[in-house]
Formats: C-alpha cells, sequence, structure tokens
C-alpha cells in the first residue's frame, strides 16, 4: 500500500522569500507577480504576522470536506494524499468553499465559466515521482516533503528535542481527522488565522449522521402524509355518501 504524502511546514525556517510562491505559480502555469491573498491564479501566498512568516495553501485533509458536499464528484482525495480536483465535473455551486474549515478554494468570478481553484499538492509531479514546486524552491528547509507519517514523527521529535521554541502541537495532526499539510510553529496558529476550534473527527462525519437520518425521517414522513390523506379522503366518501343519502328520491 502506497504510503500518503504530505508536507511539513516549520514557520520557525521560514524567511519569507516567496520562493514557495513563485514556483507554485510556474508548476500550474499561473500569472502574475507574488500575490498576498489566495486567488484563482494564487495556489499558496506567503503571509507575515508580528515579524513571523507562514503559508497559506490547501490542507489536503484526510477527509476533505470539499469531496463530501461535492454534488457531482468534483473532488477527489487520491492515495498519495493529495486532494485533487475535476474540473470538466464541476458545475460551479461553490458548496466546497462554504464547506472547507480553512476557507481555500477559491473561484474564477471574472471569467464566463469559472471554476474553482486551489493547490492540488503538485500530484502530476508526485505521479512522476517528484516533489512539490515548493518543497523543491524553498531555500531553508522551510517546507519539507516526504511520507505523512514520517513528516509527523519528525515534528514531534523536533517540538521534543528543543523545547521551549515551538508550540506543544503538530497542527494538522489530528484536525479534523488528520491533514496532509502540517505545521510547526512558535506561536499558536491561531495568531495567522487558522481554526483552532476544530474536532479531531472528520466533518463529513457530520454530514454522514445527518444523512443517515434521512431514511427513517422520510419513512416517517411518508407514513404521516399517507395516513392524513386516508383520513381526509375517508371523511370526504363520508360526506358525499351523507349528501346522497339526503337527496330526494328521483321520479
Amino acid at each position: 500500500m502506497e504510503k500518503k504524502k504530505g508536507l511539513l511546514i516549520d514557520t520557525t525556517l521560514c524567511i519569507g522569500c516567496g520562493a514557495c510562491a513563485t514556483a507554485c505559480k510556474e508548476v500550474n502555469g499561473l500569472p502574475g507577480e507574488t500575490e498576498q491573498e489566495l486567488s484563482a491564479t494564487a495556489y499558496t501566498v506567503v503571509k507575515e504576522k508580528n515579524g513571523i512568516y507562514y503559508r497559506r495553501l490547501c490542507m489536503h485533509c484526510e477527509e476533505p470536506s470539499c469531496k463530501s458536499v461535492c454534488p457531482v464528484g468534483a473532488f477527489e482525495k487520491t492515495a498519495e494524499g493529495a486532494v485533487i480536483y475535476h474540473a470538466n465535473k464541476c458545475i460551479g455551486c461553490r458548496y466546497c468553499m462554504q464547506a472547507c474549515p480553512f476557507s481555500i478554494p477559491t473561484y474564477e468570478w471574472k471569467k464566463r465559466a469559472p471554476k474553482v481553484k486551489k493547490c492540488i499538492l503538485c500530484y502530476e509531479r508526485l505521479k512522476e515521482g517528484k516533489i512539490t514546486g515548493c518543497a523543491e524552491a524553498c531555500p531553508t528547509g522551510a517546507t519539507k516533503f516526504g511520507d505523512r507519517e514520517e513528516l509527523l514523527a519528525e515534528a514531534k521529535k523536533r517540538i521534543q528535542d528543543n523545547p521551549g521554541q515551538y508550540v506543544d502541537h503538530v497542527y494538522g495532526d489530528k484536525e479534523v481527522g488528520g491533514t496532509s499539510v502540517l505545521f510547526l510553529s512558535a506561536v499558536p496558529m491561531g495568531d495567522f488565522g487558522y481554526p483552532t476550534n476544530l474536532p479531531d473527527y472528520p466533518l463529513p462525519r457530520l454530514t454522514w449522521e445527518a444523512l443517515s437520518k434521512v431514511p427513517s425521517i422520510a419513512i416517517f414522513g411518508g407514513a404521516f402524509l399517507y395516513g392524513m390523506w386516508w383520513i381526509i379522503d375517508r371523511r370526504m366518501e363520508l360526506a358525499e355518501y351523507k349528501a346522497k343519502e339526503k337527496e330526494p328520491p328521483k321520479a
């Protein structure tokens, strides 16, 4: 069984050079200069808060919400760990944008036939045995590519070996059931705007829990409506019968 790949992003090593964002644009053929926010032409950005640099990109959830809410199956969680997007299936409903707990997917608002855009973890490169463009371009090792479980073990070892240097938590280890992108930081990820109140279980589980109640609700509702119809119909029959009884006999 192929091991899932992922990224370990250590914000303490990031110097804000933006090489990762530039490489991302080159790999994906995206136009324009360096951008400050995620957009249809920027799948990753480098941001700064209180002198600390950090990245924004798709977290590639183990059980992605975008996939669970997409009515046409435009999203896929691959064996390699990447959450990819099939633009030819997309109908532009944008449910994925609402469902993503990290607010990652963007939209081609200015196009006549707009599609959703996001990082796909350089999926084509992964299939060729290459590493992601961002990890390859990083000059300090702040972004490291590898097997997710090995990256997670390394992240925990860095925390253990460097007491006080990191927050004692690998962001992405448990959040929403785990993600293929992991973060190490000297400050809480909430300081960078990342949600810190996420559950440890996958969010699609909530969807299935709701949907699992649909059959019983439908059966009960159907039985109730049928019962009401039968009562109303029966009353109408009785009223019609009584009305006929009161009619004078025909000559």
